[in-house]
């Protein structure tokens, strides 16, 4: 059933050890709801450091449009077939 939880594209859901260490910028994360998939997947996933992938959550916080979200739906498919970045 669709809880309406998570969105399709948005920041990736934190882990419980990553809330307890947020700091102010790692907040402005949840100011929308998670995603399945993101800016940070497409760029590198595992291959990114921790503060990499909050600058991209944040950039794509302050610059959505409809077209940056179909944009990242559609790079996703490379992204996950490649694995690129997965660990």
């Amino acid at each position: 059933m669709l809880k309406g939880e998570m969105s399709l594209v948005g920041p990736r859901p934190p882990l419980p050890r990553e809330v307890v260490q947020y700091t102010d910028r790692d907040w402005r994360r949840m100011e929308v709801v998670p995603g399945m998939t993101g800016l940070w997947q497409v760029s590198g996933r595992s291959s990114l450091t921790y503060d990499e992938m909050v600058q991209l959550d944040i950039f794509h916080i302050e610059n959505w449009s409809a077209g940056l979200d179909l944009s990242l739906l559609l790079r996703t498919i490379p992204a996950v077939v490649m694995a690129r970045g997965a660990y």
